[in-house]
């Protein structure tokens, strides 16, 4: 509509003219874009994701339609459910979460943690296809109303130098994240897991047991749980250790990071990736 390449619109209200209307009527659970004003385009040179937002961007209308999703593949319902949820969890403990954003994060999370399993295990369970789309919608208006964090920058090199679909890498990632911000949002995190489970909440290590409920979603989900499972990962030691450090470096770079609710640097991208092995 505007003209130009997709780097004149690196940033926030760049659009210099209305955009064309745009209807959204998703067929997965999963970015919940319908709700955004966001773009997000990777740099084909350096794997750089450029967000581009402005409001003109934003979709008139969105049309949720459950019975649109079921059709999709069992992968693809596992890739987009494991990034619907690492979206409600990321925007509720990110550095910009704001009491209006924490209401959409937490009704995502409840919808999503319910509804998932039930997606994996009867594909045509309307039900649970509801809780899915509506709770991937709510995560995308929290993203709009707040931030992501460090799980997404460490996914984004992951993708960008292996090919590796984005959920299935943000997903890999989002049980490190938690371990590594548990001493800073350890309290957030315990909130969720106690709405998972309000009759056994978990009272000395709720960063490790959503650590372990996310780990147990990518298995059910049929997904890898570490880094030497992905096609394309180093054989060797040295090529490992180098490979590692150059996604670290890419990850240092993603505009995702400085949200994150505890500070990281390349040594502790280093760190998670290692962890993730």
């Amino acid at each position: 509509s505007c003209g130009g390449t997709m780097h004149d619109y690196w940033g926030v209200g760049k659009a210099t003219k209305e955009m064309l209307p745009m209807i959204a009527v998703p067929t997965t659970s999963g970015t919940g874009s319908e709700t955004q004003s966001f773009a997000l385009i990777s740099d084909s040179d350096t794997h750089v994701k450029m967000a581009c937002g402005d409001p003109k961007a934003a979709c008139r209308v969105a049309v949720l339609d459950p019975l649109l999703t079921v059709s999709q593949p069992p992968g693809v319902t596992a890739l987009t459910g494991m990034d619907a949820i690492t979206h409600a969890l990321e925007t509720f403990v990110c550095k910009k979460s704001t009491p209006i954003s924490e209401c959409y994060s937490l009704e995502a999370w409840q919808r999503l943690t319910s509804g998932f399993p039930g997606v994996l295990s009867e594909p045509d369970n309307i039900a649970c296809r509801s809780e899915m789309q509506l709770g991937a919608c709510f995560a995308g208006m929290a993203i709009e109303a707040s931030m992501l964090g460090g799980a997404h920058a460490l996914a984004n090199p992951i993708t960008a130098y292996l090919g590796t679909p984005h959920g299935q890498a943000v997903g890999m990632m989002m049980p490190h994240i938690v371990r590594f911000n548990s001493i800073a949002v350890g309290d957030r995190y315990a909130r969720l897991m106690r709405m998972v489970d309000p009759l056994n909440p978990p009272s000395s290590d709720p960063s490790g047991a959503l650590f372990a409920l996310l780990q147990g979603l990518l298995r059910e989900s049929g997904l890898c749980t570490s880094l030497r499972q992905l096609a394309g990962w180093p054989t060797s030691d040295h090529d490992e250790k180098t490979f590692i450090l150059k996604m670290a470096e890419l990850a240092a770079k993603q505009w995702t990071g400085a949200f994150n609710p505890r500070p990281l640097s390349v040594s502790d991208f280093v760190d998670l990736y290692l962890a993730a092995l």
